[in-house]
């Protein structure tokens, strides 16, 4: 516990020590009047899904450590920290750094991580009401480094905070490293075929045979969310996590329980797009619904059908945002195959501290070249979108 002048700083091993509607003032003050939060992620209801189920927690390498910051009696900002015994579910990957510290003879878990577990979606890490972005956010960073100092932790780490934060944070010490997605934007197309005019020819006639093909799988594609989604489907979904979650972390990072909690509190929040057959769905994809953005989640199938994966991933959730007044849609970490499908590289950002001082100048090195590659491969990355170089190219 520390102080700051006037500001009181505590760490809460779990979210039951926090008012729900203090936290939520903080990290989605947009939504009080009933609108949808800017970011689904780091809300109270989000997170204490994920303490609730036993997604994280004791046993699970994600042991909570939310901040508080107070003046006068009142939260007046927050921050989802983690102490963490690995490396896992970050999407931010720092195992070089952790291999590296402990071959130097240090060690490097626990460290501290201020992120929305499991989520690789930019948004607020320091969750400020109103009024107090500034002083709030100073008093976070310099809270969770104390804590980092007072108990000999090797690190802190801010993963997919804003350009906003990270520009903040630089400023205040931390190490600032650029990291890559593709996102889809809209830009002004008004509906997918819109969009498709906006394509190269060459791309545009690529993704009408891809959505041909993923629709003859023989049955039927779904869009669900709030009422729409019944409990039998989170059996699906579930089924299809467990298959995904397996093959690329070896154990899934959510638990059953976690399913059961979002259809009773974060339905609202989520979009399901199934391909049924019959009543049985095959394959499926979660979404989460920002006030402006469509959050790609989840994936996965019980059925290899060709081009599915697109059209549930990618296309889909175009229609969706564009049907609903969404700018953008994030589709998760990686993947530059999502290129020629509208979706083009954006930065992210993330902060760092380490306390050791000559592993934290190695560190500074490598991300000042990482920085370069990174800014130079959006850059190529962007020349070969698939966007028409000319409005004047020759329509089919």
């Amino acid at each position: 516990m520390t102080a700051q002048g006037e500001i009181t700083i505590r760490a809460h091993g779990d979210l039951g020590g926090i008012d729900a509607a203090a936290w939520d003032a903080c990290a989605c003050p947009e939504a009080a009047d009933g609108a949808r939060p800017n970011d689904p992620f780091t809300t109270y209801r989000f997170l204490k899904a994920l303490e609730d189920s036993g997604s994280v927690g004791p046993g699970t390498g994600w042991q909570a450590q939310y901040l508080t910051a107070e003046q006068d009696g009142q939260i007046i900002a927050c921050a989802p920290l983690y102490a963490k015994s690995h490396s896992q579910g970050e999407y931010v990957f720092d195992h070089g750094w952790a291999e590296a510290y402990h071959r130097a003879g240090g060690r490097y878990y626990p460290k501290l991580q201020i992120a929305a577990p499991f989520t690789p979606a930019t948004g607020r890490r320091f969750l400020t009401r109103p009024g107090f972005e500034d002083v709030g956010r100073a008093a976070l960073i310099q809270g969770a480094v104390q804590i980092g100092e007072q108990n000999n932790l090797s690190s802190l780490h801010v993963t997919f905070c804003t350009e906003t934060e990270a520009q903040a944070g630089a400023e205040m010490g931390l190490m600032r490293r650029t990291g890559q997605q593709f996102h889809w934007h809209d830009e002004g197309f008004g509906d997918f075929a819109g969009f498709l005019a906006a394509l190269s020819a060459r791309k545009r006639k690529n993704i009408r045979k891809e959505r041909r093909t993923a629709q003859d799988f023989g049955g039927e594609i779904v869009q669900l969310t709030g009422g729409q989604i019944e409990p039998h489907h989170w059996d699906a979904i579930w089924e299809f996590y467990q298959d995904t979650g397996a093959r690329k972390w070896g154990t899934p990072y959510l638990t059953r329980a976690f399913f059961e909690i979002a259809h009773e509190t974060l339905r609202d929040d989520i979009l399901l797009i199934l391909a049924m057959d019959g009543d049985t769905p095959v394959a499926g994809a979660v979404n989460f619904i920002g006030a402006s953005a469509l959050y790609g989640r989840y994936w996965g199938c019980t059925e290899d059908h060709p081009c599915l994966h697109f059209e549930l991933c990618y296309y889909q959730a175009i229609d969706f945002a564009l049907a609903h007044g969404l700018s953008r849609v994030e589709a998760g970490a990686q993947g530059e195959h999502k290129l020629a499908r509208g979706y083009l590289p954006v930065a992210t950002h993330s902060l760092h501290w380490i306390r050791d001082p000559g592993f934290a100048e190695a560190v500074a090195q490598y991300l000042r070249a990482e920085g370069a590659a990174v800014e130079e491969d959006i850059e190529v990355l962007t020349s070969y979108g698939p966007f028409r170089k000319e409005q004047k190219e020759d329509q089919e």
